[in-house]
């Protein structure tokens, strides 16, 4: 499913059991799947208005989501049709078709609000489709929008004291908003001057003067609208047909649709097609199916728990998911480079350390391109623990196989040497000094033999000190050595022992300089990688809050131009505290 998706119609995504909202397990098993970026279009509205036709106009199919022939509301809870998207390659296309508000049999206002609440979570295109024109009883339907606040929480604690957010923190994660209005019938007109659809809405959200409660009922649902909303687009359509044939509108054949209608529908399905962006989280997150299915089942639990929906934990959630992938992915990178790279054993241990090095860095990149929202660094950190527990077994491993190897070395060599002493050929006078010669030669030949590994003198001098009492057994019963003559070489031997041992420690004191230095540029890599990761999140979530800042000046100025200074002054504090946040406050704060 990574290129192409394959359904041949939709399926439900969240269900509506008895008023319970509840995810779907085929719908998730289908996004688990999906790992192209998704464009997530959802369409909400009144029952009965014609929802299903414009999704499945969407998906290039005349039939999919249900569009039923009667006044009964036919679609139930929220279905999901994903297709590949026609116009962005290696995109995925994931359609919304939410069960209509205001349904009368199910008599809970409640449950639409949460179906309004989550289709505005999910998607990153977000279509109101209403009956007719903007007047004030389809502002009153549009209720749902005013209590957006009381259904959806930015953040898990809102900064400011009096613990309510402020639209900014909505406007970062909020869709795009369409608003679709189907069988109008007016003129497309103000004091007599043609505007265009989009001009048209505006004019609808035109707040009114004054501060009685029917003025504040006239205004809210537009004041929201304007300030969760700040990219806004409008279509309208004509009716599609005669009346008697919309019953069975998705088998009516092209010719016999109003054909002004089709040009609508056309220039709506181009408009969001073309439009319409990945759905992405705050940071710059893109959302592929897996993400997706994280964040309704994040959504539909905390509903079902009594909680509000929380866009910052279900981030921090998905963050959780994908960070423990993400250690995982990069431990298999490490493991594999390793694999590829390393053949224990090596002949230092600074060859083995700068192999790891170069792997550990490599993965650390994977980490840092699958992980975000790693708070505190604890993700890194545990990345950071297995690949030293990794390089530590690596170095037990090369030690094994080095000891291993020079065991076998010294048995091939030094075998003949043994059975030549067990044979009594060096006990005679002289023959001493003949195996001191032959072992020297043999030692040599150890020495000039390849991919011993770093035990390579350790095993050489342990295996010299297993055979002391040998060659102290060929002096002392040399009788061509006088007592003096013994007596020197048993002190060349302590000193030669004693070189030895020397040796052995500044090996031992090297080794552990160069694992220290290894750890400190390990930390100094870590923290370098980390601290270029911090300033792109940062770069991203400027470049978010920039984009924030600019659509609310506008929507502030419009208040001014239309006179709602106080509105006007609200927008202004949230602007302030925004650009308050933008500025940068020092340097990134790093735990590691």
């Amino acid at each position: 499913m990574a290129s192409e998706i394959h359904m041949p119609g939709p399926v439900c995504l969240i269900e509506n059991i008895k008023g319970q909202l509840v995810a779907n397990e085929e719908a998730l098993k289908i996004l688990s799947a999906i790992t192209q970026p998704v464009v997530v279009v959802a369409i909400v509205g009144l029952y009965r208005t014609g929802k299903s036709y414009l999704m499945n106009k969407l998906a290039g199919k005349n039939k999919g989501f249900s569009l039923g022939s009667t006044v009964q509301s036919h679609t139930k809870g929220i279905w999901m049709w994903c297709v590949p998207h026609p116009k962005k390659p290696d995109h995925t296309l994931v359609l919304l078709d939410t069960e209509g508000l205001g349904d009368v049999e199910k008599g809970d206002n409640q449950n639409d609000s949460w179906i309004f609440a989550l289709a505005i979570l999910l998607s990153s295109i977000f279509v109101y489709n209403s009956m007719g024109t903007i007047n004030q009883q389809a502002m009153d339907q549009l209720h749902y929008v005013t209590e957006l606040t009381d259904r959806i929480r930015a953040k898990s604690s809102p900064d400011n004291k009096s613990q309510v957010e402020d639209s900014a923190d909505f406007v970062s994660f909020f869709p795009a908003f369409v608003w679709t209005l189907r069988d109008f019938s007016l003129a497309l007109e103000v004091n007599g001057q043609p505007i265009s659809a989009d001009e048209y809405l505006e004019h609808s959200l035109k707040l009114k003067p004054g501060s009685d409660k029917k003025i504040k009922n006239f205004n809210e649902p537009r004041l929201c609208i304007r300030k969760f909303f700040p990219e806004k687009k409008c279509f309208i359509f004509d009716r599609p047909a005669q009346r008697k044939y919309l019953v069975h509108l998705e088998e009516l054949k092209e010719e016999d649709l109003n054909p002004e209608f089709k040009e609508q529908v056309a220039e709506f399905c181009s408009y969001i097609l073309s439009h319409s962006r990945a759905k992405t989280l705050s940071g710059g997150i893109t959302v592929n199916g897996p993400r997706l299915k994280s964040l309704v089942v994040t959504y539909v639990g905390a509903i079902s728990s009594g909680d509000l929906p929380c866009m910052e934990n279900a981030v921090l959630a998905l963050a959780q998911i994908e960070n423990s992938a993400a250690v995982q992915k990069a431990i298999a990178h490490y493991d594999q480079q390793m694999g590829q790279k390393v053949q224990l054993p090596t002949e230092t241990l600074q060859e083995l350390l700068d192999l790891h090095r170069a792997s550990e860095r490599e993965a650390v990149e994977v980490f840092m391109k699958s992980s975000f929202k790693d708070v505190d660094q604890k993700f890194q950190k545990e990345l950071w623990a297995q690949l030293e527990a990794k390089r530590d077994d690596f170095c037990k491993q090369n030690l094994k196989a080095s000891s291993d190897c020079c065991m076998a070395l010294l048995q091939d060599i030094f075998g003949p040497l043994e059975e030549d002493v067990k044979q009594g050929i060096f006990s005679k006078p002289g023959g001493y000094h003949l195996f001191i010669q032959k072992k020297q030669e043999l030692k040599n030949k150890y020495y000039q033999a390849p991919r011993k590994g770093i035990q390579a003198e350790e095993m050489l001098k342990k295996y010299f000190e297993s055979k002391e009492d040998v060659a102290d057994a060929l002096l002392q019963t040399d009788q061509s050595l006088t007592e003096k003559e013994k007596e020197i070489e048993v002190e060349r031997i302590k000193v030669e022992s004693a070189e030895a041992a020397n040796k052995m420690l500044q090996e031992m004191q090297k080794k552990n300089e160069q694992m220290m230095e290894q750890k400190e540029k390990s930390y100094q890599e870590h923290l370098r990688q980390l601290t270029e990761k911090m300033e792109r999140d940062r770069a991203q979530l400027l470049a978010e809050q920039e984009k924030t800042i600019g659509l609310k000046l506008q929507e502030q100025e419009r208040l001014l131009k239309e006179g709602f200074q106080n509105e006007s002054q609200k927008l202004h504090k949230e602007i302030q505290d925004l650009q308050r946040r933008s500025t940068p406050s020092g340097p990134p704060c790093i735990i590691l």
